[in-house]
């Protein structure tokens, strides 16, 4: 069973930054295309970001555009989300994903593995 790991998620102020990682042992990983998601307390999981299996293409949810930055290093098995200009909105946990589509889709049930998640907090 494949399981992605994230790292990188803690507490931030209001127009700060983060950068999560995302590792995928065990995942021939640029095989996949890659998605970032969140859920907040009492909210459904939300499609954030994701990119294809290059890298060449990204894909944003309208709320983070401009601020969020999706990237990859295939030679590391990694994925990248950084996080500039935070919001106190963007308190969730946040997940990373696998698809085996060759672009990055909105919908949870287009992905095939998940990391645990991990949390990111912004104060105002």
């Amino acid at each position: 069973q494949v399981q992605l790991e994230e790292s990188g998620g803690g507490l931030a102020q209001a127009g700060g930054s983060l950068r999560l990682s995302c590792t995928a042992p065990g995942l021939i990983f640029s095989n996949y295309a890659m998605g970032w998601f969140r859920q907040a307390p009492g909210k459904e999981r939300e499609f954030v970001g994701g990119i294809n299996w290059s890298g060449r293409s990204t894909r944003y949810a309208y709320s983070v555009k401009g601020r969020f930055t999706i990237s990859r290093d295939n030679a590391k098995n990694t994925v990248y989300l950084q996080m500039n200009s935070l919001k106190p909105e963007d308190t969730a946990v946040y997940y990373c994903a696998a698809s085996r589509r060759v672009a990055p889709g909105v919908r949870d049930t287009e992905y095939d593995y998940w990391g645990q998640g991990t949390q990111v907090t912004v104060s105002s």
